[in-house]
C-alpha cells in the first residue's frame, strides 16, 4: 500500500486537492491530520481527561457549556489558544504539555487507520497533513506530494479572498508564519521521481485537475496496484518495504539537512 503524504500551505489549495482525490476516478482514502487532532481530544477520551486536569484549575474558560449530545463540555478551542501561544516561557511550557497530549494520540490514531486500510487492501492512502516535513512524518511516506503556487502574490489573494477581515499585513504574516511553499516544494522534488511530486496550483479548477493527472500518472507508474495486492498478500514483503522505506527516507532528509548547512555557510 502506498502511503502518500499531502501537504502545502495556507491557501495552497490543499484542501481541494485532497477532496479531489478522494472522489472518483481515485476515490483513495484520507487520513486528516487535522480532523484528528478535533477527534481525539472530544470529551470522554484520554486525551481530554488530560488536558482538562493540566489545564482546568488555572483557566476557568477551558470548558464550553455541555450539548445536547450527552459527551460532555466541550474544550473552548480559543481560551486554551491564548493559553499556549505566545513567546513567553510559561507559553512554550504550557505548548509544550499541550503537544506532548496531543501528537501522541494523533499519531496513534492515524496508524489505527493505517491498518484498516492495509486490511482492506487499499492501493493508497492519502496522510493530510499540514507539518508533514516539520512533523517527521514525511519518513514514512513512499511518495511525498506538495501543493503550492509559484506567485506569493496569488496565495495572499487567495487568504484575502477566503477570510475576508484579514488585511494585507495579517495576511502576509499568517504566510510567511508556515514558511515559503517553495522551499517546501524543492524539498519535495530534493525526494527523487515519482516519491516526491508537486502539484503547482497557480490557475483555477480545471487546471489543477490537469495537473492532478499529471502527477498521479507519475505516481501509479512508480506504485502500481499489483505491488498493493503483493504487500497484502505477503506481510514480511510488506515490513521490509516500509523498513527501506523509512531508510530512504531519512538518507535523503539527511542529505537535504545537509546542504541546508553547506548553503547557509556560504552566505
Amino acid at each position: 500500500m502506498l502511503l502518500l503524504g499531502l501537504t502545502g500551505s495556507i491557501a495552497t489549495g490543499k484542501s481541494t486537492v485532497s477532496n479531489i482525490l478522494r472522489a472518483p476516478p481515485y476515490s483513495i482514502p484520507i487520513i486528516d491530520a487535522d480532523v484528528i487532532a478535533r477527534e481525539v481530544v472530544e470529551p470522554g477520551t484520554s486525551a481530554y481527561d488530560k488536558i482538562v486536569g493540566y489545564f482546568g484549575a488555572t483557566t476557568p474558560d477551558l470548558l464550553l457549556p455541555k450539548t445536547d449530545d450527552g459527551k460532555g463540555r466541550p474544550l473552548n478551542r480559543p481560551a486554551l489558544g491564548r493559553r499556549v501561544f505566545g513567546d513567553t516561557d510559561e507559553r512554550k511550557k504550557d505548548r509544550a504539555v499541550l503537544n506532548g497530549i496531543v501528537h501522541p494520540a494523533v499519531r496513534m490514531e492515524m496508524y489505527r487507520q493505517l491498518l484498516r486500510c492495509y486490511l482492506r487492501g487499499c492501493w493508497a492512502v492519502v496522510l493530510d497533513v499540514p507539518l508533514l516535513f516539520e512533523s517527521g512524518l514525511d519518513t514514512l511516506c513512499g511518495t511525498v506530494m506538495v501543493v503550492a503556487v509559484g506567485d506569493p502574490a496569488i496565495q495572499m489573494r487567495r487568504l484575502r479572498d477566503r477570510d475576508a477581515h484579514l488585511t494585507a499585513e495579517d495576511a502576509e504574516n499568517r504566510v510567511l508564519s508556515q514558511g515559503d511553499i517553495r522551499e517546501k516544494a524543492k524539498r519535495c522534488e530534493a525526494r527523487g521521481d515519482g516519491r516526491g511530486v508537486v502539484v503547482w496550483n497557480d490557475g483555477g479548477r480545471e487546471e489543477l485537475k490537469k495537473e492532478i493527472e499529471r502527477v498521479m500518472s507519475t505516481i501509479m507508474k512508480g506504485s502500481p496496484k499489483w505491488w498493493a495486492w503483493l504487500l497484502l498478500l505477503v506481510p514480511p514483503l510488506a515490513g521490509w518495504a516500509g523498513l527501506w522505506t523509512y531508510y530512504r527516507n531519512m538518507k535523503v532528509n539527511k542529505d537535504w539537512r545537509q546542504a541546508e548547512l553547506e548553503s547557509k555557510a556560504k552566505l
